[in-house]
């Protein structure tokens, strides 16, 4: 049969009740609800709790047990944050279940689950105090068995939930929980999909899946999106589908005014490249790969308005004229900027920096260079800079380096490729009172970027989305004139 995967976002995750009806029984309409897989991302926050939080960095269990200490006094121990974690996993049952014997057992699968977690963090680090045995060397399997248990929580309750409101849902756990079974990501999907039955059964599963190739050591935060698009790859869907809180939309409505924003509607996987490289994630670029390669199309809906079509993503779509789809673009960039009289004729300069770059785990959203300056523009915190600093220090001692927080906004299209699209651009950005720091525009003219400081970040939003994206509502864009 024809079917559907679909994958159900950490803050859509939260409201159970809108995710029934709106998702599983398709908002009241008479539709058969089987035929469909959904994989289910952790409840909103709990994989923060669980490694780092994704946006200030503020360290969970995972980042307090690398980093902890030998005081046993300190508050921020990893114990303590693990006791939280679970603490908040019992507060979303409570809330979900209410009383009976459908919470007992939620509560006891995910407290049983988290002291297993617990008894194994507590085994490695007495291991790891004789000298044969490194603690860095299991850091990463740490990760990973860290980020399952958000997943396994959800996706657990969301099957009971369904189950217990009468639709045949079934819990598919592809977490690996003492299973010592190594296979590849594809085999392991295939392998849970064969045993699935679509015409008769809802499967609810996991947004992290245990494989050889390591989920989060290949794809750090971005592991759920791809159980999702592989999924979807080796069964053969006829789409794929995202659900989260909001629609994808011309720009962020909590800045712009919901009433101004238009939802997309349809656009192409370069504009959703463009749209991960800024962290405004539709989909992971390597999830949307497999899926841009059989051509299967992405719908991107909003959970609370289930009768909006949402927005189509495929490969060949390109708008019927030149014009500015999305406005996006975030703010707390960290700016790392190394001036050295000395590099004009030295290849070098750039692969070392990068190399610093990726050892620290921080992500290139951008670089400018001249003769003797190269920029880079990370997403990371600004302990990992400081550290990717040092390592710059040693290898060029007679450069300059430095850092600064910043921001970029970004204009973003299937095509702008229309003469006077970067002096619009510029010009809505003077009229608004910002000034440019940098400005990056490549020939494929997808989208333009501007690096602004940071607190005319939302200034700015406004004044593109106004002269861009509104203005071309109301009469077509004549750039040139």
């Amino acid at each position: 049969m024809q079917h559907t995967i679909e994958k159900i976002g950490g803050t859509s995750m939260s409201d159970y009740a809108a995710v029934r009806d709106n998702i599983i029984l398709h908002g009241g309409a008479n539709k058969d609800i089987y035929g469909r897989v959904f994989v289910v991302s952790a409840y909103g926050g709990i994989t923060d709790l669980l490694l780092e939080h994704k946006r200030s960095g503020e360290p969970g269990v995972y980042a307090l047990f690398a980093g902890e200490t030998d005081d046993e006094g300190n508050a921020d121990h990893w114990e303590a944050q693990l006791d939280r974690v679970l603490n908040a996993m019992l507060d979303h049952n409570d809330r979900l279940f209410g009383d009976g014997a459908d919470r007992r057992d939620a509560d006891l699968f995910i407290t049983e689950r988290i002291e297993g977690v617990r008894s194994c963090l507590q085994d490695l680090r007495r291991v790891c105090t004789y000298g044969h045995f490194q603690l860095a060397e299991h850091l990463i399997t740490l990760r990973e068995l860290l980020a399952s248990v958000g997943e396994v929580h959800s996706a657990y309750n969301m099957a009971a939930l369904l189950r217990r409101d009468g639709v045949a849902a079934r819990f598919v756990d592809l977490t690996g929980w003492r299973d010592p079974s190594q296979l590849p990501l594809d085999d392991r999907l295939k392998q849970a999909f064969r045993e699935m039955n679509l015409e008769q059964e809802l499967p609810i599963v996991t947004g992290y899946c245990h494989c050889a190739e390591g989920m989060v050591r290949t794809f750090d935060r971005g592991y759920s999106e791809m159980t999702f698009a592989r999924l979807a790859v080796v069964s053969g869907a006829s789409e794929a589908i995202i659900h989260k809180e909001f629609h994808l939309s011309s720009a962020d409505p909590r800045m712009v005014g919901t009433e101004k924003v238009i939802p997309l509607g349809r656009t192409n996987y370069d504009v959703a490249d463009q749209l991960a490289n800024l962290g405004m994630e539709a989909i992971h670029p390597r999830a949307a790969k497999g899926l841009r390669q059989l051509g299967i199309p992405l719908r991107v809906k909003n959970t609370f308005e289930p009768e909006h079509g949402g927005t189509l993503i495929t490969q060949e779509y390109v708008s019927s004229r030149p014009k500015v789809e999305i406005i996006a673009g975030r703010k707390g960039v960290l700016a790392v900027e190394v001036f050295d009289q000395d590099m004009m004729g030295a290849n070098r300069y750039d692969s070392v920096i990068v190399n610093a770059v990726h050892r620290h785990r921080a992500r290139i959203i951008t670089k400018d260079l001249n003769a003797n300056t190269i920029t880079h523009f990370l997403d990371t915190g600004l302990g990992a800079v400081k550290r990717i600093i040092a390592d710059l220090e040693q290898e060029f001692p007679n450069a300059e380096i430095q850092a600064r927080k910043v921001a970029v906004v970004s204009a973003i299209g299937s095509d702008l490729k229309v003469s006077g699209m970067l002096s619009r651009t510029v010009r809505a950005l003077a009229d608004a009172g910002v000034d440019i720091l940098a400005v990056h525009q490549s020939m494929r003219q997808v989208d333009i970027q501007f690096v602004i400081e940071e607190k005319d970040y939302e200034k700015a939003v406004r004044s593109l989305h106004a002269g861009l994206v509104e203005a071309s509502q109301q009469k077509p864009m004549n750039i040139a004139a």
